[in-house]
């Protein structure tokens, strides 16, 4: 990351350009340079490349800001990541918060601004959790995708980042790869509880699952616990109410935040 900071504001300073001027000449804002520059986002590939023909600096832009997009990734994230932009079929379960893959740009800053982060992580944290649902849900021919949500994580949230992020929900679970399903309160305790994951079908059979906590996430392959996790994903889905009625109680939801 200081590598791209530093060459993006030498060869600023040295082709005697403002933030401004360099943001017009590559198609975007001066305060996008600004946020490149102190390092809170980091350029897409497509904009490194224009950095590079505007600079006339070959690659090196290019091949920075790929360094940094892999620094901004935790270590701990890197194997999952992998398996995500493999997988044929991902399942996800969430007890109190809406799937990563799921959120919007407005909950995601919302929920990491609860932890009292400084505004580079959140950025910084934003763009990466982006570029992940970039990698799987948006890209072409994406893999099955089944989350079930319990009901209260319909609730928690300001209520102007909330009423966005439902109705993202319902728009997304008109797509034929997203099949979005809600556990109601009435269902009671359940395994799922325990904790939140994700279940990633690869191909040739392969298996992985994603637990994550209060400090990092962790990827698990092994067999045992794989069908262990399977078997809370059959539970939770068994308890979950049918799409139809599922989209009903979102829809209620999005409602109550009128």
């Amino acid at each position: 990351m200081n590598d791209l900071r530093e060459i993006l504001r030498t060869q600023r300073t040295r082709a005697k350009r403002t933030r401004d001027q360099v943001g017009a000449a590559v198609g975007l804002s001066g305060a996008s340079i600004a946020a490149f520059e102190q390092g809170r986002m980091i350029p897409q590939p497509d904009t490194a490349e224009r950095l590079d023909e505007h600079f006339k600096t070959g690659d090196q832009i290019q091949r920075a800001t790929r360094e940094a997009r892999e620094d901004a990734r935790p270590t701990w994230l890197r194997p999952w990541t992998e398996h995500e932009q493999r997988a044929t079929m991902l399942r996800c379960f969430e007890h109190s918060l809406i799937p990563g893959l799921l959120q919007t740009e407005g909950y995601t800053r919302a929920l990491l601004a609860s932890g009292r982060l400084p505004d580079e992580v959140i950025d910084r944290t934003t763009q990466v959790r982006r570029e992940r649902q970039a990698a799987t849900i948006d890209r072409p021919n994406p893999p099955m995708l089944s989350a079930v949500i319990c009901e209260v994580a319909l609730g928690y949230g300001p209520v102007d980042v909330m009423k966005g992020q439902l109705e993202h929900l319902i728009e997304v679970s008109r797509r034929p790869q997203v099949q979005i399903l809600v556990v109601p309160r009435a269902a009671g305790l359940h395994p799922g509880l325990q904790g939140a994951f994700v279940l990633a079908t690869l191909p040739a059979r392969g298996r992985a699952v994603y637990l994550d906590d209060q400090l990092r996430g962790r990827s698990v392959t092994d067999g045992a616990d794989v069908d262990e996790l399977e078997r809370s994903w059959e539970i939770v889905r068994g308890l979950a109410l049918p799409v139809s009625l599922s989209q009903d109680l979102i829809m209620k939801a999005v409602n109550n935040h009128d």
